[in-house]
């Protein structure tokens, strides 16, 4: 049965990625200023090269059809070539993936020993002014758009890493903050700390296992949010990753480039929270 349920499951997710895709490329296609290209507007340009460019457009001309003939292309390890740039997708994607998982892992990784540091300290009472001061921290991260945040990182030549980790910590802080606190009101905690078992006893062996399916679920949704983090600030950072290859296909309306783009992330958010569920599972399983 758990194959069965495996191979559903994967089966679910393609049908996901597969459809996804039709969406995003029929919105691209559908998108104001669709067909535009300031190339058009010079008075140098070549008659065969926008001739070549009018071929290109006429066959994206219809999204489903272009769809099709874009994932026919796929099966055979074809992404395709970017209207844009003028380069094949797939290299584009491996020059620039590379960076984005780097600064995305360091951010993800500083955001969360971060948030769980705070988050364990606003739980003690002799710690409420540190609790004050981070979650007004916080709150004004909260409130200031990723491209602010991006912008001034920037002024400052900080790195990339650390504004990924700025964007997510308060998401992650408050989530982990309200979780931890919920645990902590479970009436066998509250019974565990009237028979006077230690506060590390009590967090380790009681605490923190009680948060780790809610946590693990947001675990696998933060790659998402790190890539949506990422898109801004490695625009303004002038960064050659995943996030500005997004921001400039979306600019220039390039259709094979985003389609592409939005299949893999497709892929990643899904994969990330199929293996969360397995983790819940088999935690809440072997719990039992």
């Amino acid at each position: 049965m758990r194959v069965a349920d495996g191979f559903r499951q994967l089966g679910r997710m393609l049908l996901v990625i597969v459809l996804a895709g039709l969406l995003g490329a029929t919105m691209v296609r559908l998108a104001p200023g669709y067909g535009v290209d300031e190339r058009d507007l010079g008075v140098h340009q070549s008659a065969e090269a926008r001739a070549a460019r009018e071929a290109k457009l006429s066959a994206e001309g219809n999204a489903f059809q272009f769809y099709v003939a874009w994932m026919q292309r796929l099966m055979h390890g074809d992404l395709g070539v970017s209207r844009s740039l003028e380069r094949p997708v797939a290299t584009l994607l491996r020059e620039r993936i590379s960076v984005t998982l780097r600064y995305a892992a360091v951010g993800l990784v500083a955001a969360w020993v971060t948030a769980f540091v705070l988050a364990l300290a606003s739980l003690s009472p002799r710690m409420q002014g540190v609790d004050w001061i981070a979650s007004t921290a916080n709150g004004l991260l909260l409130c200031l758009p990723t491209a602010l945040v991006a912008l001034l990182l920037f002024l400052i030549s900080g790195p990339p890493a650390i504004a990924i980790a700025l964007v997510l910590l308060p998401q992650f802080y408050f989530f982990l903050r309200a979780e931890l606190r919920q645990a902590a009101q479970a009436p066998h905690l509250l019974l565990a700390r009237a028979k006077g078992l230690s506060s590390w006893r009590v967090l380790v062996w009681h605490l923190l296992p009680a948060a780790v399916p809610s946590v693990t679920a947001l675990a696998g949704l933060s790659i998402a949010l790190a890539f949506g983090a990422a898109v801004p600030i490695e625009s303004f950072g002038d960064v050659p990753g995943i996030g500005q290859l997004t921001w400039q296909a979306a600019l220039s309306r390039d259709l094979p480039l985003l389609t592409s783009l939005l299949l893999v992330l497709t892929a990643a958010t899904l994969t990330a929270n199929g293996i969360a569920e397995g983790v819940v599972r088999w935690w809440t399983g072997s719990a039992q």
